[in-house]
């Protein structure tokens, strides 16, 4: 799947928007790749994770043994990827602000894991879920997610493998450009901002 039929699957889904959005990781973006919206429609969710599946190199791709994601937004791309690379899906919560696997999930030592985000802007969500995971007895052998906001810079300690990559610019809440900062911001993810 090329950048531009990613870039559609969003626009059809209307889950490529613009304005003034507040990211989990508390700074501030013009434009914000809801991906909640893009994977509702389950035959479009299944088309994409085949698609990032399929950019995970094939011997890699033959040792994952389980996908972990963190709730909420990595859970259904993360049920998707699972599903197409016929491994077991599992998931990682905050039920005290610490990523723990809950509801029987359980890994046995050393079991293979990828970690599956939606979104990756800084990797923090990201190094936060695979410190749970290991602390649970996995070992985290990459990283997936749908949209790699940081185009490549987020550093989450293993290789992480995205659907597209995208340069979009974030900015401090108190170093905003003008035209941003004349917007009124809205925070349209699934947790409260850092």
């Amino acid at each position: 799947m090329t950048d531009e039929e990613v870039l559609g699957e969003f626009r059809a889904a209307e889950a490529l928007l613009e304005g003034h959005f507040i990211l989990s990781s508390g700074l501030r973006s013009p434009k914000y790749l809801q991906c909640a919206r893009v994977l509702m429609d389950p035959a479009r969710a299944e088309r994409l994770a085949k698609a990032l599946a399929a950019k995970i190199p094939a011997d890699l791709r033959g040792q994952i043994e389980a996908v972990v994601a963190p709730a909420m937004g990595g859970l259904i791309i993360g049920y998707e990827v699972a599903r197409a690379l016929g491994v077991d899906s599992m998931f990682v919560e905050r039920p005290q602000g610490t990523f723990e696997l809950r509801r029987g999930f359980r890994l046995e030592p050393g079991t293979k894991v990828l970690m599956m985000e939606d979104v990756v802007t800084t990797g923090l969500s990201s190094r936060e879920a695979i410190a749970a995971i290991e602390a649970a007895g996995g070992k985290v052998i990459a990283g997936g997610c749908l949209v790699d906001r940081s185009n490549g810079a987020a550093d989450i300690g293993v290789p992480l493998y995205s659907l597209i990559r995208l340069d979009v610019p974030t900015y401090a809440a108190d170093r905003l450009p003008q035209d941003l900062a004349a917007l009124p911001a809205v925070k349209p993810g699934s947790r409260a901002a850092a």
